[in-house]
């Protein structure tokens, strides 16, 4: 099984860091993926959304067939929905995989793509609106949405939340268990601020 997380200039990390972190635990204890690849257009360093500089593994011109592909968000993504070279790669790569993975705005990746059409889907509060015109997506309100072959996140960390769900889904509730035991993931029920965690809540800062 391999899986392959797609990387751009200013990516937000924890988009595909969470899910990274997921991912990588579930083949260390769970017989997740043989195979986990950080992929962008070329193998130089790429400078996320917060500064984080991160070296991809392989290439779109050097990434073998993928069984799985996840795709982040983040202010990047307002560019590469015009770039034919990661479109190009997106679209190909999920004609062979399973499923492809989005989250925050990567929806719109995946929606440049040509994957989303006709799909139920999600992204960042912050980007519903702007998901809900483009007219032929099906936007659905939640921490993740799953449409057949298709997983969409909202925001950020809802990546998490969406990766342990897609392990649970290949591999069993047993599984998934045993990454959110050995990362240690139990979300704390503390909302700071007064500020409630509704989609929309005031004093967000908005994702576009």
């Amino acid at each position: 099984m391999k899986f392959g997380v797609l990387i751009f200039a200013e990516a937000e990390e924890l988009d595909f860091a969470g899910p990274w972190e997921m991912l990588t635990m579930w083949s260390a204890v769970a017989d997740g993926p043989e195979t986990c690849l950080i992929v962008a257009e070329h193998v130089d360093p790429v400078i996320c959304a917060k500064g984080l500089s991160i070296n991809p593994h392989v290439s779109f011109e050097d990434c073998p067939p993928l069984d799985y592909l996840l795709v982040p968000g983040g202010r990047g993504t307002r560019r590469e929905v015009e770039n034919p070279a990661l479109l190009s790669f997106v679209a190909a790569q999920a004609r062979r995989c399973k499923a492809v993975l989005s989250v925050c705005t990567g929806s719109f990746v995946l929606h440049a793509a040509g994957l989303l059409s006709g799909k139920r889907a999600t992204t960042h509060w912050g980007s519903l609106d702007r998901l809900r015109a483009l007219g032929d997506v099906e936007v659905v309100e939640d921490r993740f949405v799953r449409d057949g072959d298709i997983w969409c996140a909202g925001g950020v960390s809802a990546g998490t939340d969406m990766m342990l769900a897609f392990i649970a889904s290949v591999s069993g509730d047993a599984a998934a268990g045993e990454v959110q035991l050995q990362s240690e993931y139990y979300p704390s029920t503390i909302i700071y601020g007064g500020i409630d965690s509704h989609v929309g809540a005031p004093g967000y800062a908005r994702d576009d």
